[in-house]
C-alpha cells in the first residue's frame, strides 16, 4: 500500500506527470492511452545496452501521440534524479520490503524509480567479473511486484501494462495476483534479446511466493529450471520483438534458444515492431560532438569527422591516411556481434587498403586481441575498450563504413545511426539488420550498404573488399549515402504500431 494521504497523493501524481504536451492536429489516436511500462534500465538514468534507448525513447514517441507513459525502473546507485512521491509495501515470498518511488517528468512521460538499497545499490546491473548476481531473482522479482503495487495503489487507470525483457518477465505472472480492475489490464511483453532468458533454479518460486502450480510445461518450467522470460511470453497477451525479421526467426531452431515451440504455439500473437532510434539525439546537423554539422545536402562536414576521429585514436592524419576509408565498429565484443569471424581475419584487415576502429568491451580474449592488433598495426588499427559517448558520435559521422557481422541480431541501432549519419553499414543480413540495410546493386546503384548471408570469415571478408572497390567509385558511394541519410527509421512509425499492438491486447481474451 501506499503510506502517503490520497489529498497528498492525488497533488504529487498530477504534478510530476507534465500533462501540458498537445499532439500535432491529425496525430491524436481517437482515444488517449495510459501505458505502464517495466523495465530493467532506460537511458540517461542506468544503460548496459539498446534496450535502455528504447525505453528512453518510446515512451517520448507514445507522448508525441497524444498518450500518456509511467516507466518504472530500478533506483540504481548513482542515480540521483526524481523527487520522492509515495512509499510501498512490497510483499515477495515470506519477506515484506518497503520501497520509497522517485520520479522525473516530462511532457507525457514520467519515470519512476523504485528505490531499494539491498537490491539495486551496487556497482553494476546485473553482475559482476563476467558472473550475475546470484539474487538476480529475487531482485528483478522485486522490481516487478514494486512496479504493480505502486500501479494498483496510485489510483491511476491504465490501458496497456508493457514489460521488457526477462527482468520484467514476471510482471504478467504476479499481475493474476493482484486486484481488480489491475488485474484485468492487457500485457504486451517485449523480447529485446532472446539469448538473455532469466533462468533459475526451480526453488526460487516459494521464495518469491509463487506457487509450484507455476512449475509446468506450460508456465514458467524451463528444462527442470524455471524462466522469467518464459513467464512473459506465457501469460502475456501479446508478445513483440523488435525487428520483423527476427519475429520470424525466433520461429525456428537456429535463432529460437530452445523457445521455438513456444513461439510456435503463440505465433497467432507474436508481432515485430521495428525499433526507432532518437532522431533528435542522433542528428548530424545539430550533434555538439562534431566539429561540424553536415546533412544529406552538404556532406562535407564528415570528412572534418573523419579527421577528428583519426586524430583521436592515434591514426595518421595525413593526406593518405585521410584518403584510405574508415571502417568503424561499436559494439560488444562478443560472439554474437561477429567478433569470432573478425578474430579469424586478425592478420587479413591490416593488409586491407583501409583504416579500423573499434570501440567498446566484452570477453578478455576479443578485447586482448583487438589491443594487440592495435600495438602490432598502429598505422591501420586503433581500439578503445570501454564506451565513451562522444567517441560514438564521433565515430558514427567520422567513418566512411560502419561494420557489424552479427551472428544473430534482433534489431540492432548502430546501423541506423550510420544511416542517419551517411556512414554506409556493412552487415550480417540477420534480423533488424536484414530490415534496414538494403543490400547495394552495383548494376542500378541502388540500396544502403552491404550484406552478406553465410556466417562465415570468407563472406565477411568478401563483403568487406566488395565495399571498399566499390568505395572508390565516389558517385556510387555518395548515391548510398544519400539514400540511407533518407530513410525514415524514427520512432514515430514504430510508436503507431505498438499503439496498434496495446489496442490489439485489450480485445485478445
Amino acid at each position: 500500500m501506499i503510506l502517503a494521504g490520497r489529498d497528498e497523493l492525488d497533488e504529487l501524481r498530477d504534478r510530476p506527470l507534465d500533462r501540458s504536451y498537445n499532439a500535432p492536429a491529425g496525430d491524436m489516436f481517437e482515444v488517449e492511452m495510459r501505458i505502464l511500462m517495466v523495465a530493467s534500465e532506460a537511458a540517461p538514468f542506468a544503460k548496459t545496452g539498446g534496450l535502455a534507448d528504447v525505453v528512453a525513447a518510446l515512451p517520448r514517441a507514445l507522448a508525441r501521440l497524444g498518450h500518456f507513459v509511467d516507466v518504472v525502473i530500478p533506483r540504481y546507485r548513482g542515480v540521483a534524479a526524481g523527487e520522492p512521491i509515495a512509499r510501498v509495501t512490497v510483499p515477495l515470498g515470506g519477506q515484506v520490503a518497503e520501497t520509497t518511488l522517485h520520479a522525473v517528468a516530462e511532457p507525457g512521460v514520467r519515470t519512476i524509480f523504485a528505490d531499494h538499497a539491498g537490491y539495486f545499490d551496487r556497482d553494476y546491473l546485473y553482475g559482476a567479473v563476467g558472473r550475475d548476481y546470484p539474487d538476480n531473482p529475487e531482485r528483478f522479482a522485486f522490481l516487478a511486484r514494486a512496479a504493480l503495487e505502486w500501479a494498483a495503489a496510485s489510483g491511476e487507470r491504465y490501458d496497456a501494462i508493457h514489460a521488457h525483457d526477462w527482468q520484467a518477465g514476471l510482471v504478467p505472472v504476479l499481475l493474476r495476483q493482484m486486484a481488480p480492475p489491475l488485474r484485468g489490464v492487457p500485457t504486451v511483453f517485449t523480447i529485446h534479446n532472446l539469448a538473455y532468458q532469466g533462468v533459475f533454479d526451480a526453488s526460487w518460486l516459494p521464495r518469491l511466493g509463487l506457487g509450484w502450480e507455476l512449475m509446468s510445461v506450460n508456465a514458467l518450467e524451463y528444462w527442470d529450471r524455471i524462466s522469467f522470460l518464459k513467464g512473459g511470453i506465457v501469460f502475456s497477451r501479446l508478445i513483440t520483438t523488435v525487428s520483423p525479421r527476427y519475429a520470424r526467426e525466433i520461429q525456428t531452431p537456429d535463432y529460437g534458444f530452445g523457445f521455438d515451440g513456444i513461439f510456435l504455439s503463440r505465433s497467432a500473437d507474436l508481432v515485430g515492431i521495428l525499433n526507432g532510434i532518437d532522431y533528435d539525439e542522433w542528428n548530424p546537423a545539430r550533434d555538439p560532438y562534431l566539429p561540424e554539422p553536415f546533412d544529406a545536402s552538404r556532406l562535407n562536414g564528415k570528412a572534418a569527422a573523419k579527421r577528428m576521429v583519426l586524430e583521436m585514436f592515434g591514426l595518421p592524419v595525413t593526406h593518405e591516411g585521410r584518403r584510405r576509408p574508415l571502417v568503424g565498429m561499436i559494439s560488444r565484443l562478443v560472439d554474437q556481434k561477429g567478433f569470432d569471424l573478425l578474430a579469424e581475419l586478425g592478420d587479413e584487415l591490416p593488409r586491407l587498403d583501409a583504416s579500423f576502429v573499434l570501440l567498446g568491451s566484452g570477453e578478455r580474449r576479443y578485447e586482448a586481441h583487438w589491443l594487440a592488433l592495435a600495438a602490432r598495426y598502429p598505422e591501420r588499427i586503433a581500439a578503445k575498450i570501454g564506451f565513451d559517448e562522444a567517441a560514438a558520435h564521433r565515430i558514427e559521422g567520422g567513418a566512411d563504413l560502419f561494420m557489424m557481422p552479427s551472428q544473430f541480431e534482433p534489431c540492432g541501432l548502430n546501423q541506423m545511426y550510420s544511416l542517419r549519419y551517411g556512414t554506409v553499414p556493412l552487415v550480417r543480413a540477420t534480423g533488424g539488420l536484414y530490415d534496414t540495410v538494403r543490400n547495394f546493386d552495383s548494376t542500378t546503384g541502388s540500396g544502403t550498404g552491404f550484406t552478406f548471408d553465410e556466417y562465415s570469415p570468407r563472406a565477411l571478408l568478401g563483403t568487406l573488399r566488395w565495399a571498399l572497390d566499390t568505395y572508390r567509385n565516389r558517385a556510387a558511394w555518395r548515391r548510398m549515402q544519400i539514400a540511407g541519410m533518407r530513410e525514415d527509421y524514427s520512432w514515430d512509425a514504430s510508436a503507431r504500431e505498438y499503439v496498434e499492438a496495446y489496442e490489439r491486447a485489450a480485445r485478445l481474451p
